[in-house]
């Protein structure tokens, strides 16, 4: 297993982010998304000014994870709640993102970066961990479940102009 070092993105990694957001958002729906709004989606929502202005956010935090060598190859983030559920705004937390490429999935990181945002959210005060997650992605789905996820809700997810469906899934700290 190749070792992963996380430590926390500062405002030098947006870059860096932009690159990984767009790679294994394209990866994990190119192929059940509609190529021109997965695209649109990507340019938008992965964009560097994205990751720039999510950085400068102080109730965002976002583990990034790099090879030995510095290539990233993961990240996490944390963030104020922004669902269509009932909120606690002071004591619940949204994972908004969390991926890794698919060469270092299945060893054991996807363990730890679970482990650590547990950490960290518990660290910030919040008793219940939030997020979505694309209901045909099973392998995601089963992965939440072993970590104490369920399901309480539903959104509307746009790519581009297309409307997908993602689960709402909370896990108490």
């Amino acid at each position: 297993m190749t070792p992963i070092r996380w430590r926390h993105a500062e405002a030098k990694d947006a870059r860096a982010l932009s690159i990984l957001g767009g790679a294994t958002f394209l990866a994990s729906f190119a192929h059940d998304h509609p190529g021109a709004a997965l695209i649109d989606h990507i340019r938008g929502a992965h964009g560097e000014a994205y990751y720039e202005a999510a950085l400068a956010e102080p109730e965002t935090s976002i583990l990034i994870g790099e090879t030995p060598m510095g290539a990233p190859v993961g990240y996490a983030m944390l963030t104020r709640p922004d669902l269509p559920v009932a909120i606690d705004a002071g004591s619940d937390v949204e994972l908004k993102r969390i991926y890794l490429l698919h060469g270092w999935q299945g060893s054991g990181h996807g363990d730890e970066i679970i482990a650590r945002i547990l950490g960290e959210a518990r660290e910030r005060g919040a008793r219940r961990l939030l997020l979505a997650v694309y209901p045909q992605n099973d392998r995601a789905r089963r992965f939440y479940a072993r970590h104490g996820f369920s399901h309480i809700g539903e959104l509307t997810f746009m790519v581009g102009d297309v409307p997908f469906r993602d689960l709402i899934y909370a896990r108490p700290l």
